[in-house]
């Protein structure tokens, strides 16, 4: 006669968003101390050493049909000496049959502190595995920790869980979808999972797989009519971005949920188990980074006419900075479900944190370099400026270099932590141009052809729109030994380079008309010198460069 009962489990689900994770990985590997001989000796060899790695070791051998070996994670001292031998394998194959077929056993709960869990209401020295409810009352499989004659202290399930299996694999013997299938499917197993499991999660697995589809696509219809309505400006397009993941994460849900129905077994249930977990919180990454994208780029747009240096500079940065963290999270959640120890990462941060920061020295630098230029913002995405010893265009400002585009169209990457330490020189900031040029007449000019030709340039200065003039930008500012100099010196009301040029070669002929026109002529050589920011003259790019004029040929 079948005897009703309902399966329920307690677990208790760690705070396990607690830990900085960054340093995780090298966290666990420095945390521990060394060890010393005598304390290496001291581990169990069969890994009774925790709640966890006693029962993860327990299934190991049973699931390798190790019988002999698995009757040894049991405490069989209610037992008569002579019937250990036959009843313990039998008792260690009933057991693994108990915790096969509930679904909702899971080896990751348990506590992996040799202490045990402190906190799940148990004396101590006892730790909950299972619990079932049988007929209206509560049966629970525990471990106890006990110490042997070697002075070695191991997990074991205690004696009342041992008088229990019997009872717990008569309730639970049989599946009722088994009754209905071939004895192939059933007796046929693959990591004690019957073949008929497998199959139905292959299926499972191609279902979800073209289902998720078609509901991604439907949600994609709804999505975008809703934004319609909501939000019109917004481009339709944006909610494909969400397709992905959400097709992910539905997939994943629907067949986490699925899975408890099936017969599989306890260790073939955590590895599933994990790799679930694994892709549910990697789609969680994937949607949180295509928030952030939408998000930013969405900001971008609206602030970009006021906001333009913000825009293309710390925007772009804050992006990156919010998707590594996102990634982080994403792997402090995934290790945290597989049931890694909090405690023991948190412990390793001091030594693994000291051992990064050494290491990547140079990386954090960079960063704060990157941080210091955004913040400063002495150029911005897009200037036109002077580094060092060279010039080029801001193309991008990252977490480690800053990329910049030189006129000769190669592409530099300058690390933050120097670029941040040079002298910047930003022509893109500038409110006008000099127009600097030194004008070397013959020797033998007249008083009153320097005066004439120094009101004719003036004139052809002040007239022209475009030429902030001052007081006096021109003058005679000396005799040399080969000829009279002329200084001209004025701005151009200008922040283009092509316009500056434009400027530049208009008031240059005009000049030279002026001077033949005064009846004198330039001396050979002689030089023009048009710095309007460091001594050299704008090409069409933005760059620089140094020009002679040649005179005209006299003899």
């Amino acid at each position: 006669m079948a005897v009703p009962w309902t399966a329920r489990q307690h677990f208790r689900r760690r705070d396990r968003w607690k830990v900085f994770p960054s340093l995780i990985l090298l966290g666990l590997a420095l945390s521990s101390p060394a060890q010393t001989s005598s304390e290496a000796m001291a581990h169990d060899p069969l890994g009774r050493d925790s709640p966890q790695s006693c029962v993860y070791s327990f299934l190991e051998a049973c699931h390798s049909r190790n019988y002999a070996r698995a009757c040894k994670y049991l405490d069989l001292r209610k037992l008569p000496v002579g019937q250990r031998v036959q009843a313990g394998p039998q008792l260690a194959q009933q057991l693994e049959q108990v915790l096969d077929r509930d679904a909702r056993f899971d080896v990751a709960a348990l506590s992996r502190d040799p202490e045990g869990d402190r906190e799940d209401g148990l004396v101590m020295d006892r730790e909950r595995v299972d619990s079932f409810t049988v007929s209206g009352k509560t049966l629970e499989l525990q471990l106890e920790r006990m110490t042997l004659r070697s002075k070695l202290s191991v997990w074991l399930f205690s004696a009342d869980t041992v008088a229990l299996i019997p009872q717990l694999a008569l309730v639970l013997n049989g599946s009722p979808i088994e009754k209905h299938l071939p004895v192939l499917l059933v007796n046929w197993k693959l990591m004690d999972t019957p073949l008929w499991c497998w199959i139905a999660l292959v299926l499972l697995a191609a279902a979800l797989t073209s289902l998720s589809g078609m509901l991604s696509r439907l949600a994609l219809r709804l999505g975008e009519s809703v934004l319609k309505r909501i939000a019109p400006k917004i481009d339709s397009h944006v909610a494909e971005v969400f397709a992905g993941p959400l097709r992910l994460l539905l997939s994943v849900t629907v067949f986490r949920a699925t899975v408890e129905s099936l017969d599989l077994s306890a260790l073939l249930r955590l590895w599933l188990t994990r790799a679930l977990a694994l892709l549910f919180f990697s789609g969680i990454a994937w949607l949180g980074m295509g928030i952030v994208d939408v998000a930013i780029s969405r900001l971008r747009f609206a602030i970009a006419v006021k906001h333009q240096t913000f825009a293309h500079s710390v925007l772009p940065l804050f992006s990156r900075v919010l998707k590594i963290t996102i990634v982080i999270l994403a792997i402090a959640a995934i290790l945290s479900n597989w049931g890694y120890n909090t405690t023991t990462i948190l412990a390793g941060l001091g030594i693994g944190g000291v051992a990064i920061a050494l290491a990547a020295q140079k990386t954090i630098e960079n960063l704060f370099g990157g941080v210091a230029v955004i913040s400063d913002h002495p150029v911005s995405v897009g200037d036109f400026c002077k580094f060092g010893d060279r010039v080029g265009t801001v193309e991008d400002i990252g977490l480690r270099s800053t990329r910049i585009r030189t006129p000769d169209r190669t592409l530099v990457n300058v690390p933050n932590a120097q670029f941040s330490s040079m002298t910047l020189e930003n022509f893109s900031k500038r409110d006008k141009m000099l127009f600097h040029l030194t004008l070397n007449l013959q020797r033998d000019t007249t008083p009153d052809q320097v005066r004439i030709l120094l009101e004719s340039i003036s004139k052809i200065l002040r007239e022209h729109p475009k030429v902030e003039t001052g007081n006096l930008p021109v003058r005679f500012v000396g005799v040399g030994a080969y000829s009279l100099d002329l200084e001209v010196f004025v701005y151009i009301l200008t922040r283009s380079g092509d316009e500056f040029l434009t400027i530049q070669q208009d008031l240059l002929l005009s000049i030279l008309d002026a001077v033949e026109a005064a009846g004198t002529a330039l001396a050979l050589p002689t030089q023009a010198s048009i710095n309007y920011s460091f001594g050299k003259a704008p090409s069409p790019n933005g760059a620089t460069e140094s020009r002679e004029v040649a005179p005209p040929n006299r003899r």
